[in-house]
């Protein structure tokens, strides 16, 4: 993962530390913050497999020529890039979220 989507999970990964090492618990403000912007990405993130998705359907029409085979090839690569950053942006959001109901749940 890279570029804002790491900033977004390295965010997330902070909160869950803090307070699962015996430190204070977040603020509820700065997690729903967080959480926001992390199901932004994660929009962001389905947005580029889709128009990815969409152009190896573009490019399969096409397989005849030498070319093709190496942009599908790297289309092959971006969409599996795409959909493990989904996939582990997901996986902490999850627990932001459920940590963001608990606190939620004692206020």
């Amino acid at each position: 993962m890279g570029g804002q989507g790491e900033i977004v999970v390295k965010r997330i990964e902070a909160l869950l530390d803090a307070s699962a090492n015996g430190g204070p618990a977040p603020d509820l403000d700065r997690m729903e913050a967080t959480l926001t912007d992390g199901y932004a990405e994660a929009l962001a993130l389905e947005a580029e497999r889709w128009r990815i998705e969409r152009r190896l359907g573009e490019v399969a029409h096409t397989a005849q020529e030498p070319a093709v085979a190496d942009e599908v090839a790297t289309l092959g690569r971006r969409l599996t890039h795409a959909e493990r950053e989904l996939l582990r942006l997901r996986d902490v959001l999850g627990r932001l979220q459920a940590r963001t109901r608990a606190l939620r749940r004692t206020r």
